[in-house]
């Protein structure tokens, strides 16, 4: 074969594939095994990506059907069964299925909330003789930041269940009410269906 020939013959191009350090390794050197973990890999996750958009498709067309029917059902009966943000269930005809649509507030406290731990610590210096080490354990776990920085609303305003007259600690359950204030709402959407014994099974949530 003259030069001129091979010349024209366009020359094999390298296919790379890129490494965990964001190196382009060519495709000749990686080994098989890890070509074919590579693939596998990729091939799941691009299933579970195309499974969780239609998921995501599912709920949305869930909820606006659910809205939907509740306008309907408002115009026509002059009723509201819930509004857009409330919690309200839909039964099926025939009783045996049914769709709840549960709205959970996501709350924070506002800077009120350190003006009550001062209160309590005011308490808490006035009571050293008396107040019981459960009383502390409890009002320490209750401002304790967890791994995300955030204070547990339920653990603080547990603390109003403590039956405890001092006017200061009245004042400072009442600045942990003032301070607590809702952020968010997320509304969750579950159906039901009946089983032969006449139990709710879950079928699916949104």
């Amino acid at each position: 074969m003259s030069a001129a020939v091979e010349n024209m013959i366009p020359a094999q191009i390298e296919r790379y594939m890129r490494n965990a350090r964001g190196q382009d390794v060519p495709e000749s050197l990686v080994k098989e095994i890890d070509k074919m973990r590579d693939t596998l890999v990729k091939e799941v996750t691009a299933r579970y990506m195309t499974l969780a958009e239609q998921t995501r498709a599912v709920k949305k067309q869930c909820s606006d059907d659910l809205e939907a029917f509740l306008q309907i059902s408002a115009e026509r009966f002059g009723a509201d069964l819930g509004g857009k943000k409330g919690n309200v269930t839909v039964y099926s005809y025939d009783g045996k299925c049914k769709i709840i649509r549960q709205v959970s507030d996501y709350m924070v406290f506002d800077e009120g909330l350190a003006a009550a731990k001062e209160l309590i610590d005011q308490c808490l210096t006035d009571w050293v003789k008396n107040a019981t080490p459960e009383i502390r354990t409890l009002i320490d776990r209750a401002f304790r930041p967890n791994s995300a920085g955030r204070i547990s609303t339920s653990a603080v305003l547990g603390l109003r269940q403590l039956a405890i007259n001092d006017e200061r600690w009245i004042r400072a359950m009442h600045a942990i009410g003032e301070s607590l204030k809702v952020v968010s709402s997320k509304a969750h959407i579950r159906a039901y269906r009946q089983d032969e014994g006449g139990d709710w099974q879950p079928v699916g949530e949104c």
